[in-house]
């Protein structure tokens, strides 16, 4: 006997978790939590980020993302807070059986705060559809360190990805005024564009970092950007500091990731979830 085809809509995953910091006499002092659905956010007692930031951790528990599926992460920080943001694993994007997933990361950082988005890599998989935007509003006198990085398959498990459709947005704006916008429209064709496109690379991301004196931070990160395997440059314009990198599968990516954050971060340990 054969199963009857499914003809009725199947369930979707909806997520949403937001945090609110603000930083009081006694330091960093949480105010606001809301979790619903698929979407945590945990702040791991006793993980502390660089000059004792908290760590705040986002996860997915619906295990990844199909299409129809919704996800949203939101920070807010108060005026001098401080904290650094990540995921507990790798989020994935799995084949879509119509329409995109979507995930929005909003978060704001008062006058004076900074705030560091580490989150781990996003896994694409064939057939995939994922609709993503990241927007970060900066106070006057407020900076942030930003990282997006995203890998084709799991080389390890022999997955090639040869249908996607990745549609990717991060902007950062302060005082209201954009100062940085990222759009990214990856394809199957662009998958297979050669030296105009990845030109063969199955993973790639791209760190910015907004701040007093970031540019002073180029030369010791161009140093460090020799991992084999990974192609890299970086950049200081105006006020603040690109880096680019494309590698030849994600491990390599993640050794070159850590170790520029390493340098931006001033020798401060990766968050706690990550591994490395």
């Amino acid at each position: 006997m054969f199963a009857a085809p499914i003809t009725e809509p199947m369930q979707r995953s909806r997520g949403e978790a937001s945090v609110a910091l603000v930083c009081g006499p006694a330091g960093m002092r949480l105010t606001g939590l809301r979790q619903q659905g698929s979407a945590k956010c945990i702040l791991p007692h006793g993980a502390r980020g660089r000059d004792g930031m908290p760590e705040v951790v986002f996860l997915n528990t619906s295990g990844g993302l199909t299409g129809g599926d919704m996800l949203s992460y939101a920070v807010q920080l108060g005026p001098q807070g401080r904290a650094v943001a990540t995921t507990q694993t790798a989020e994935r994007a799995y084949r879509s059986l119509g329409g995109a997933a979507r995930v929005r990361v909003t978060m704001e950082v008062g006058a004076g705060g900074w705030l560091e988005w580490l989150p781990q890599e996003t896994i694409l998989f064939d057939d995939c559809r994922l609709d993503r935007r990241t927007v970060l509003d900066l106070a006057p006198g407020a900076g942030c360190l930003l990282l997006e990085s995203v890998v084709l398959g799991r080389a390890a498990m022999g997955e090639t990805v040869a249908k996607i459709a990745l549609r990717d947005w991060r902007e950062i704006r302060q005082a209201g005024r954009p100062v940085m916008v990222e759009p990214l429209a990856l394809s199957d064709r662009a998958l297979q564009t050669g030296a105009a496109g990845l030109g063969g690379a199955r993973a790639f991301a791209s760190l910015a970092m907004l701040g007093q004196g970031v540019a002073d931070l180029l030369g010791p990160v161009r140093a460090v950007l020799d991992e084999p395997g990974v192609t890299a440059a970086a950049s200081a314009p105006e006020g603040r500091l690109m880096l680019r990198m494309m590698a030849v599968d994600g491990w390599p990516l993640r050794r070159q990731i850590a170790r520029c954050l390493a340098v931006l971060r001033r020798g401060a340990p990766l968050p706690r979830v990550w591994q490395v």
